[in-house]
């Protein structure tokens, strides 16, 4: 059975914070990418889980996890920016956190009565990491309905973010559901067959 999946849409940067649980009568919920204020999740939260760093997707870690008590699971490599946010975007006010479970993509994790494995998908961050559970997959900014993530941005790479989204579609079946970190959800099949970023990647195989 398919999760149930409430979005919300916060912030200037229209970011997508999800709140998933196993069914409707679930009492426990995962939130994915809580990059602003201002999520209730509407039941116990057993975990926060991040999917990169960039400053959009941080904002309301700290807030969540302190009034929830729910441990925050982040890429290792990219922990120390919600740890010290200053030093990385000065002026945006995100209040630094500890992430309590460090990733490095390819764990396996029960959670909420749901199992989530976490991809490795590099390009536009370096530590990114996708979150795939019973038919969904939670995308962060790798892959949107008809776009891709930027990779103009420091330590982004094209190259490295196209062969994330070859894993992602060599992994997981093409009728699973993208929840992507900004825009309407979409399917693997979809952006596989009409991407406009992903000719390339389509010719290849």
């Amino acid at each position: 059975m398919a999760p149930i999946v409430d979005t919300y849409t916060l912030g200037p940067t229209q970011t997508n914070c999800y709140v998933i649980r196993a069914d409707r009568d679930a009492t426990e919920a995962v939130v994915v990418d809580p990059g602003y204020e201002g999520v209730e999740p509407g039941a116990e939260v057993a975990a926060i889980l991040v999917t990169h760093c960039h400053w959009d997707h941080l904002g309301g870690i700290a807030e969540l996890a302190e009034t929830t008590g729910a441990p925050v699971y982040m890429p290792e490599s990219e922990a120390p920016v919600l740890e010290n946010p200053e030093a990385y975007y000065p002026g945006q006010p995100i209040r630094p956190y500890r992430a309590d479970v460090r990733l490095q993509g390819d764990e396996t994790f029960e959670l909420a009565g749901l199992t989530f494995e976490t991809l490795p998908v590099p390009g536009h961050s370096p530590g990114h990491v996708a979150f795939a559970t019973d038919g969904a997959l939670f995308s962060g900014d790798v892959l949107f309905a008809g776009g891709v993530g930027r990779t103009d941005l420091p330590f982004a790479d094209w190259d490295t973010l196209v062969e994330s989204i070859r894993l992602l579609f060599e992994r997981l079946p093409p009728e699973t559901v993208v929840y992507p970190g900004h825009g309407p959800q979409t399917t693997l099949g979809v952006e596989r067959e009409r991407n406009p970023f992903l000719a390339d990647l389509r010719a290849a195989t």
